[in-house]
């Protein structure tokens, strides 16, 4: 049986057991990374020298397009699926042993250093995109609560209980093959509810009033995608000369200060503060555009 072969049935396999986004995320390393390497190989005879040979050509190879090496998280990423395809095969389909494990592992599972922007640089961020009101409502959740970009994309008005000023964390948002995709949770943990201070909430209340034959259950932002929120990120950054960080790392400082060791009453009294500030534009932005659509 060859690699490719043993790829074949072991994505099979996966189909039925994971969402669909994950799968898709899989068969892309696969595709890339490992089959135009080991794929012509017979996996009964792929020892740990080969698997070697193959790490260090991707420890030496460049991003697409770019002169920059891959993540040392993203080459562990990598790593770990080849590793799980060959133990599917040593479970199921007798292959004698998993070659990943005597030849090491690859990458970091954690990045050295964690990338955030300070709420200054949030704040010169915000100005720079107020044109477009809605991206200051999505990326103020992102920062503020520290939910997923899919998380945000998925909300709904029912998640919302402005009484309370709560937001509930239960879906999550995906595009795959020009087709919206609501689906579980990331995990079982991901489903929680999120406090709001009370002028972010404020601002989403507002931001609500505005959309018009909207039902509880529909999406908030349904224009949006994730890679409008790169394009709003590029732009952001562009304009206003802060650094340029991942989507993902906004939630950085919100996970940071809802830690036992920053979680001070100074922190909290800065961060309401700020988000007043930011509360007090979106509104002026709303009193401007009241006449008119929002459109992203």
């Amino acid at each position: 049986m060859s690699v490719h072969s043993l790829y074949t049935l072991y994505m099979e396999d996966c189909k039925t057991r994971q969402k669909p986004t994950t799968y898709a995320n899989k068969d892309f390393l696969f595709q890339k990374h490992v089959l135009p390497y080991l794929g012509n190989l017979q996996a009964s005879n792929v020892g740990p020298a080969d698997i070697r040979k193959w790490q260090n050509t991707l420890l030496s190879a460049k991003k697409d397009g770019t002169d920059d090496p891959y993540s040392q998280t993203y080459l562990k990423t990598v790593h770990n699926q080849v590793s799980a395809m060959f133990n599917y095969g040593v479970k199921y389909y007798s292959i004698k042993n998993n070659p990943c494990l005597p030849a090491g592992a690859m990458g970091k599972k954690s990045a050295d250093t964690m990338q955030f922007w300070t709420i200054e640089e949030f704040e010169r961020f915000l100005e720079a995109i107020s044109n477009k009101p809605a991206c200051v409502v999505m990326f103020s959740l992102l920062f503020w609560t520290g939910m997923r970009s899919g998380e945000m994309l998925a909300l709904t008005p029912a998640d919302f209980d402005f009484e309370a000023n709560t937001v509930s964390i239960t879906k999550n948002y995906a595009r795959q093959n020009k087709q919206d995709l609501i689906l579980e949770s990331k995990t079982p943990k991901s489903r929680r509810t999120i406090v709001m201070p009370p002028t972010l909430s404020h601002m989403v209340q507002t931001y609500l009033s505005t959309l018009y034959d909207s039902s509880p259950d529909d999406r908030i932002f349904p224009a949006s995608t994730k890679h409008i929120l790169q394009h709003e990120m590029k732009r952001g950054c562009a304009a206003s000369g802060v650094k340029r960080i991942r989507i993902h790392d906004l939630r950085h400082p919100y996970v940071k200060h809802t830690t036992k060791k920053y979680n001070s009453e100074k922190q909290k009294t800065q961060a309401t503060k700020i988000v007043d500030l930011i509360a007090w534009g979106f509104c002026f932005c709303f009193v401007c555009y009241s006449k008119r659509s929002w459109t992203l």
